[in-house]
């Protein structure tokens, strides 16, 4: 793939908000490989497929809805 793709998501959770922006670098091994922009707590992370990618959405969604710190967006 040699166009860089950008995409956002953005799912209301009542007062909660999560927007992403995805970025796939590569399209290999019948996945995707990119970065995700959490547009809310500034946090960027790479992913190495499409589910490590939803898990880390998931992850966001339910941290912003349960207000807790303890998703694996660090390093």
């Amino acid at each position: 793939m040699n166009e860089v793709e950008k995409k956002t998501n953005q799912r209301d959770l009542g007062s909660s908000k999560c927007t992403f922006e995805v970025t796939v670098r590569f399209h290999q091994n019948a996945t995707w490989q990119g970065q995700i922009h959490w547009i809310e707590k500034n946090h960027k992370q790479n992913f190495r497929s499409a589910l490590e990618m939803l898990k880390l959405m998931d992850e966001a969604v339910e941290e912003s809805s349960k207000e807790r710190s303890k998703v694996s967006w660090e390093n």
